[in-house]
């Protein structure tokens, strides 16, 4: 059935909340009112599609199923490499070098799929990668890296711990030193893609300060097991670590970190990301919601012609705009040079917190059929909440930009 809309806009074409792909074109074209396209470069624009197609035939078909197994689909990780969407943003040893604003494009994307999918290539790449890219030896770059980016070695980073979330200073994990190498010792919590790594970056403290190591999870005394059950991110693995006695070489060290510096600087590459992955969860859950209004038939007449739906609907996309808005300028800042922590503190923070309410406005219009994982809003929400916590919880957020904007650290 389709019911004609506004302005001539086409609706779903079935009742399940798909639309054929010139709606969605359609749909698509009429939401950016703010004509953001335009501020995209064709290289940029292919890139988009060549991402959106990937998910729309390798990710839309099976997440439904993912999401409610609790599966990460190891399969794809190859397949995301030969997209080169694998430490996309990193020059050099196999690494693809596109720009900030390419990598925030896929990101988006990635995360109109499912947040967990964009989670591993954040883990991946943001993170792993970058940590080894920018602290790492020649060594340990050629080592890993064209393996990493190709999705032939999965990589961890491990720097939360069961009582040191946002407070990453107060880590228990302990590496000493004894004349042959290190012996690592502790436990990790929260940790991404750790029972399927062949890599941990495992951050600890020494006594010369916290450091970074390269951990092969083959390694005895490393145990990754996966957290279960979980309400979110469920198409994803987060493990706790376990590290009895770890004993590395000296060549395990990340020679070119030394305190929370080197942590801390993968951690604002993956936030990046995230502010530009919010949206997609975000945009995804308002066009769901925007088609399922368009046929859903309630009195006679499609949920879309009444007031309160085309306020929720506008809201949504007011938002949803917005948020694109700042993930452009950030990214655009970020490719320039220019782009200051706080900076991706506000996208983090204002997307992130955003796209949670779209979603759940979304699944409002939905009625009862948005709580099934026919739909996605519901399962984009969820996901969102473990987004919101994780990379700097909305609390940290605000307290970077607090501190920032008064001069005052008020995190003690």
């Amino acid at each position: 059935m389709n019911i004609p809309a506004a302005d001539g806009i086409p609706t779903a074409g079935t009742d399940t909340g798909e639309t054929s792909p010139s709606a969605a074109d359609t749909l698509r074209t009429a939401s950016d009112v703010l004509g953001l396209d335009a501020l995209l470069t064709a290289e940029e624009r292919t890139l988009r599609e060549q991402v959106r197609s990937f998910v729309d035939e390798r990710i839309r078909p099976n997440i439904k199923d993912w999401y409610e197994d609790a599966v990460f689909p190891v399969e794809i990780v190859r397949e995301l490499g030969s997209l080169g969407l694998l430490g996309m943003h990193l020059e050099g040893y196999g690494c693809p070098g596109r720009s900030a604003v390419e990598y925030g494009l896929a990101a988006m994307e990635l995360e109109a799929g499912d947040s967990g999918l964009r989670t591993f290539v954040s883990v991946q790449g943001s993170l792993a990668m970058t940590a080894i890219h920018k602290f790492g030896s020649e060594e340990q770059k050629n080592r890993y890296l064209p393996g990493m980016a190709a999705g032939e070695l999965i990589g961890c980073f491990g720097l939360t711990e069961p009582t040191a979330g946002s407070d990453p200073s107060s880590m228990a994990t302990f590496a000493e030193h004894d004349g042959e190498g290190w012996v690592l010792s502790g436990a990790k919590r929260w940790i991404g893609l750790a029972s399927i790594a062949d890599l941990a970056v495992v951050w600890a403290q020494t006594a010369d300060g916290i450091r970074g190591f390269l951990v092969p999870t083959d390694t005895p005394g490393f145990t990754a097991v996966p957290i279960e059950p979980k309400l979110s991110m469920r198409a994803s693995i987060q493990c706790d670590v376990f590290l009895e006695d770890v004993r590395l070489p000296e060549t395990a060290v990340l020679p070119g970190a030394k305190g929370l510096r080197g942590p801390f600087s993968c951690l604002n590459e993956a936030r990046y990301g995230i502010l530009w992955g919010a949206m997609g969860a975000a945009r995804d859950s308002y066009e769901a919601a925007l088609a399922y209004s368009l046929e859903r038939l309630q009195f006679d007449k499609p949920l879309a012609a009444y007031q309160i739906t085309q306020e929720k609907l506008v809201n949504m996309l007011l938002e949803i705009q917005k948020g694109v808005l700042l993930a452009i300028h950030t990214g655009r800042m970020k490719d320039a040079g220019t782009l200051e922590p706080v900076q991706i503190s506000v996208g983090k923070l204002n997307n992130v917190r955003e796209a949670i309410t779209i979603c759940r406005d979304a699944r409002a219009i939905l009625g009862g059929n948005g709580i099934t994982l026919d739909y996605s809003p519901l399962r984009h929400a969820n996901n969102l909440e473990s987004v919101r916590t994780y990379e700097g919880t909305d609390e940290v957020h605000t307290l970077i930009l607090g501190q920032h904007i008064t001069g005052i650290g008020a995190f003690r």
